[in-house]
């Protein structure tokens, strides 16, 4: 998968600010198919609460509650192929509670951490057809839900130079299954919840910096301890950018 993915963020006050995330993924699976031109995601949009400021030199982390609603604005239904499907089709509400601190350490090396804890809750259900991000065929008529989620996670980046980073993210995630009801083809009921699934994931990178604006990654994330996850390794790079 090629992903486009841009942040904007807006502060209100000193302490408040509104963030938008929009995503652009191409992506194409082998004897699956492909995406049929770039795909836009759904969009989160959140507030953002600053609950304490940091204070380095007392050991004093940031702490950031976030609260927020995702909008079914990528394909769901419908669909050419499998790999046009990157939305759900449900108003998702979400909210998150974070942890960021940046110290210095002997040789002037800064090592910063994050913790993170995320939840979201769809709150509305999506109108089905054909095929779907849902995994329903041509002939398809229904509705579905995408079950709760979570991930409770923490990231150590550490700078050995002014340009090179070393992190390290390590992650627990959690979903239940995604709720099903209609008729197929042939006008037989289904109603039906996927199965719930949950991995733990380690992901180490190096980072290097051109400059303070642009910078590139590169790194693995591994899973373990998953039920009902099929992905093992999956190796990733990314150009990222700042202004």
């Amino acid at each position: 998968m090629f992903s486009n993915s841009t942040l904007w963020k807006y502060g209100i006050s000193p302490d408040f600010s509104i963030q938008v995330h929009t995503i652009v993924d191409y992506g194409w699976k082998h004897a699956e198919g492909h995406s049929h031109g770039p795909k836009t995601g759904d969009v989160p949009v959140d507030l953002i609460y600053r609950l304490v400021r940091p204070n380095p030199k007392r050991y004093i982390p940031a702490f950031n509650l976030f609260v927020g609603m995702v909008f079914p604005t990528g394909d769901y239904t419908k669909l050419g192929d499998k790999q046009d499907g990157v939305g759900s089709g449900a108003y998702v509400f979400r909210t998150a509670l974070t942890e960021q601190s940046t110290y210095t350490l002997p040789g002037n090396h800064e090592l910063r951490l994050r913790v993170w804890n995320w939840f979201r809750r769809a709150v509305t259900s999506a109108k089905l057809v054909d095929t779907t991000s849902y995994g329903t065929a041509y002939g398809f008529r229904g509705r579905g839900q995408p079950g709760m989620s979570g991930q409770t996670g923490f990231s150590l980046e550490y700078g050995l130079s002014q340009k090179w980073v070393l992190a390290m993210d390590i992650a627990h995630d959690w979903s239940n299954g995604s709720t099903l009801r209609g008729h197929d083809k042939n006008g037989t009921y289904i109603h039906k919840t996927g199965a719930a699934g949950t991995d733990w994931q380690i992901a180490p990178a190096f980072e290097y910096n051109w400059n303070a604006n642009w910078g590139v990654i590169v790194g693995s994330a591994f899973y373990f301890a998953g039920h009902n996850k099929s992905i093992q390794v999956s190796p990733q790079f990314a150009v990222n950018a700042m202004f």
